[in-house]
């Protein structure tokens, strides 16, 4: 088991360094574009691949890394470069942890590849979970998953909403309900591969921020996949389907859902990625304060600016702390007995909220205009708040985590 410490080893700052060179020299350039273009940036995410970091290798990297710091600090450098652009890069990443949360060591070894393609052929991938009626309330979900015993396959009705890369992937893993009175436990994890019938994309969304990053409906008409795409496999899912009902018989503790075991883990990464944005705008105030002059001097002199200055960097390097300490817990197989997962995500997200706006706000008018970057960062920021668990559902899981109430 690794010791945590606050000190990367030399192998992390080198791929530390590696990583913001890309985002300063590749992904920076290229953000205002991309957002106006409101498309996938493929370029960029080609070049990603023929630089090796937008590969099953390198996630597998830094994912096993013994620390657990190789995601948040590969996150935190991304999109201290751009969170749209970072975001087509390693969106692919959720459906990724989808399957390794929940998959056999076959499907792993099967699908994850086939998620990201090579540099010749870029692929991705999408995670497909919310729908217009349960976002939150994974308990609602409507999308059906019925077993075809006869042909086994099973056979999938519905539509998906909020998914990222969702109708232009290769593969989509798709979260349906197999058996409803067991509400959010009786959900279960599917492959879709490529070119299945039946699957197509609805609305595609034009967002408020990380415009460069591709989300759209996924609607499922009678999309029939072979019982092996059936994540975990069939035994499994009996297995804890039995133990569910057996659980609601007794009243006993409950058991946690497919869609649920994806979000945990991906929570502190997506508080890294808060991270990386709040930095990026802080820097942007803090060199626009040393060289903005008022009444003769530069506006950082003023201690209405150098507070707040202040304030944003104590929050930036407390949120970084929150998200080392969860996914150090997470990979060394520590309990988060305080919603420690919740605790990063939640502190993070409303840290690049306040500090992407505090940026503007030290750079006056500049800062609500287009030219300069923390107008797109505050736009990009207001998604961490909402996505993979809103604000409100992550103070909700801590309360009950505290309390020791059940997290339906």
């Amino acid at each position: 088991m690794a010791e945590f410490t606050l000190e990367l080893n030399d192998d992390q700052k080198q791929v530390r360094d590696w990583l913001h060179g890309f985002a300063a020299d590749v992904i920076r350039p290229a953000a205002s574009e991309w957002d106006e273009r409101e498309e996938t940036p493929w370029p960029i995410i080609q070049e990603a691949a023929k630089v090796g970091i937008y590969s099953l290798d390198f996630y597998a990297q830094q994912f096993f890394d013994p620390t657990g710091l190789g995601i948040p600090m590969a996150m935190e450098e991304l999109f201290w470069g751009d969170a749209g652009i970072a975001l087509s890069i390693v969106g692919t990443g959720l459906a990724a942890v989808g399957v390794l949360a929940n998959g056999t060591e076959e499907q792993i070894g099967t699908w994850i590849p086939q998620m990201y393609g090579d540099a010749d052929d870029v692929r991705v991938a999408a995670f497909c979970s919310s729908e217009p009626d349960a976002g939150s309330d994974v308990a609602s979900m409507r999308t059906r998953a019925v077993y075809d015993q006869a042909k086994d396959e099973w056979v999938l009705n519905g539509t998906k909403t909020w998914a990222t890369n969702g109708g232009i992937a290769n593969v989509h893993v798709v979260v349906a309900v197999v058996d409803p009175e067991l509400g959010s436990k009786g959900h279960a994890s599917f492959i879709v591969p490529p070119d299945t019938p039946g699957l197509s994309q609805g609305q595609k969304f034009k967002k408020h921020g990380i415009r460069a990053s591709h989300t759209a409906e996924v609607v499922l008409e009678d999309v029939r996949v072979p019982g092996h795409c059936l994540l975990g496999g069939k035994e499994k899912l009996d297995q804890r389907l039995a133990r569910a009902r057996e659980r609601a018989a007794s009243g006993g503790e409950r058991v946690k859902n497919a869609a649920m075991a994806t979000f945990e883990a991906s929570r502190p990464a997506v508080g890294a990625m808060a991270v990386g944005t709040a930095r990026a705008a802080y820097e942007v105030a803090l060199d626009y304060a040393k060289t903005r002059t008022q009444f003769g001097r530069p506006i950082i002199d003023n201690q209405g600016v150098a507070f707040q200055l202040a304030d944003m960097r104590t929050r930036i390097d407390a949120a970084r702390l929150l998200v080392w300490r969860a996914s150090w817990m997470a990979t060394t197989g520590k309990p988060f007995e305080s919603a420690e997962g919740s605790m990063s995500k939640l502190y993070a997200s409303e840290t690049a909220k306040q500090v992407t706006a505090q940026a503007i706000q030290i750079l006056g008018g500049n800062g609500f205009t287009r030219e300069y970057p923390v107008e797109r960062m505050h736009r990009d920021a207001a998604i961490y708040t909402i996505f993979e668990g809103t604000s409100e559902i992550q103070r909700l899981v801590i309360a009950r985590t505290l309390s020791g109430m059940p997290i339906r």
